[in-house]
């Protein structure tokens, strides 16, 4: 049986951790999925990880990689997919630990596996939407979609998307890509270097629901950080 490794980087999560845990756990069991469960945590004040770590004494399914420092979500999911693929895990999921990302998809992502590489939960085709989010902030997130889609020349909608499953392969071999985003921008870097390998990348409509708890990791600098990738990005794959 696939074993599938769930990667949950959490900051302050200590409200939502314990929940999803849970519905990861038997999303497994409904499904027959051969899953881990790891948290990255970045030394969260709030206990975070500690309630991970409790309630992996009880189940070996479940660990937690403690970070010293907050350090962005790029290196945090860096360090998370080494462990995983360390562990032999052949599939991987990443996704957000606040709900937003519904864990009854992940059958389908994986189900998707079957006829690409990457499988990616996209907000922005048919579909696919947003639940709870102000107008301002879907316009600003459709419009950084489009502009990275059109810069980059892909057909992916939804490149700023983090629902994602991977084959451990694709993994293997971008972890050996100088990707150095820390912030949102990793998701675009990630699939865009996937795409440039020839990997293949298939979307299937997800509906995204804004937390209802804790708070969101969103910045200024985290949207410019990707604002500006975009262009170099695409500049680094015309010289190769």
């Amino acid at each position: 049986m696939t074993r599938v490794a769930v990667c949950l980087p959490t900051y302050n999560e200590a409200e939502n951790v314990g929940l999803m845990i849970d519905a990861l756990v038997a999303v497994f069991a409904e499904h027959e999925i051969n899953g881990h469960i790891l948290v990255i945590d970045d030394s969260s004040p709030d206990g975070t990880a500690a309630i991970a770590a409790e309630r992996g004494r009880d189940d070996p399914r479940i660990s937690v990689l403690r970070r010293v420092r907050k350090e962005g979500l790029g290196n945090a999911y860096r360090d998370g997919f080494r462990r995983v693929l360390g562990d032999g895990a052949e599939v991987v999921v990443q996704m957000d630990c606040d709900f937003s990302h519904d864990p009854a998809v992940i059958p389908s992502l994986l189900a998707a596996l079957d006829d690409a590489d990457v499988a990616l939960g996209s907000r922005y085709v048919r579909g696919g939407g947003v639940i709870g989010w102000p107008l301002v902030r879907q316009a600003i997130s459709k419009g950084g979609c489009l502009y990275a889609r059109v810069v980059l020349g892909v057909h992916v909608r939804d490149l700023t998307g983090g629902f994602k499953a991977w084959r451990s392969g694709v993994l293997e071999y971008l972890l050996g890509r100088p990707i150095d985003a820390r912030g949102y921008g990793f998701q675009i870097q990630m699939t865009y270097e996937a795409m440039l390998a020839g990997y293949r990348v298939r979307e299937l409509p997800i509906i995204f629901r804004e937390r209802v708890r804790g708070e969101s990791k969103m910045s200024v600098d985290v949207v410019r950080e990707a604002a500006l990738m975009v262009p170099r990005l695409r500049l680094e794959a015309r010289r190769r």
